[in-house]
């Protein structure tokens, strides 16, 4: 059977599911190429639970290429940094070349070029390259992770965010159940929609503090920037959710697109994942 490639299968802080997506694909006995930045302790525990190893920079063409050379499917998923578009218009050339039949890539739940984020409008763009490629993209639209609410939480003990009244409505996903549905997806024989919309939980901000155990305060966008910087350690995650919660702000109430989807369900054979469940682990 061919391998299949998944990339940022070491991990990170923003979800980590390629590591996810990896690690379930090897427990179904299923062959993974996993692609890592560095030959790491982390890249060591993959190649110890079975996986091929192929070392890179997915912006890279000549990392890239090999690293797909006879696969058939995909995971494609890059941190919020610098260089996510350069990597994905790679990731379409080589999976083009080498006739690549399928691609889960992870997107963002409001994707549109009109999006109220430049990051979301980013990743419009990487859609369309990957569509472009005829490379059975299904994108992954993803609603905000759990994890950016307790990376909040860090240090105040104090849910600090600029998302203004604690009225505001937050679509919300654990980190494992994207991934839970990317593996699915590609375990799946047959047509699968090119879009997935995936959102596990809806509520409040005020009701996501209550759930965390600790209190909401609204600060001003400015100020959130300026510390956030240490936490994220990155200047596009900082300007992507700087726009992310003043545009949930905004909005106020909710929005079309914010609510439980059948999805994460039909691919992982499971509800989602509830904050109070994500709340309660040790991760």
């Amino acid at each position: 059977m061919a391998p299949i490639l998944v990339t940022g299968a070491a991990g990170g802080s923003q979800g980590g599911t390629g590591r996810r997506v990896a690690e379930t694909l090897l427990r179904a006995s299923l062959p993974v190429r996993a692609f890592v930045h560095s030959e790491d302790a982390r890249a060591a525990e993959l190649k110890d639970l079975g996986a091929e190893i192929a070392l890179g920079d997915l912006r890279e063409i000549q990392a890239v290429t090999p690293a797909l050379q006879g696969v058939r499917r995909a995971y494609f998923t890059y941190p919020v940094s610098a260089g996510m578009l350069d990597a994905a218009a790679v990731f379409a050339a080589v999976g083009h070349q080498v006739g690549l039949e399928r691609v889960v890539a992870v997107s963002q739940l409001g994707s549109d070029p009109q999006a109220g984020t430049p990051h979301m409008r980013r990743h419009w763009v990487a859609e369309q390259a990957l569509d472009r490629a005829n490379i059975g993209a299904v994108h992954l639209r993803a609603a905000v992770f759990f994890e950016n609410l307790r990376v909040a939480i860090r240090d105040t003990g104090e849910l600090r965010l600029p998302l203004g009244s604690p009225d505001t409505v937050l679509p919300l996903i654990a980190g494992e159940d994207v991934a839970g549905v990317g593996a699915g997806v590609l375990r799946t024989e047959g047509p699968v929609d090119p879009v997935l919309w995936l959102a596990g939980e809806v509520m409040t901000v005020a009701e996501a503090a209550e759930v965390l155990g600790v209190p909401y305060m609204n600060v001003d966008p400015d100020e959130w920037a300026s510390t956030a910087i240490s936490k994220y350690g990155n200047e596009v995650a900082v300007e992507h959710l700087t726009h992310l919660w003043t545009m949930f702000a905004a909005i106020g109430s909710g929005h079309e697109l914010f609510r439980v989807t059948e999805s994460i369900e039909q691919f992982t054979g499971r509800p989602p994942i509830t904050l109070r469940e994500f709340a309660g682990s040790t991760e």
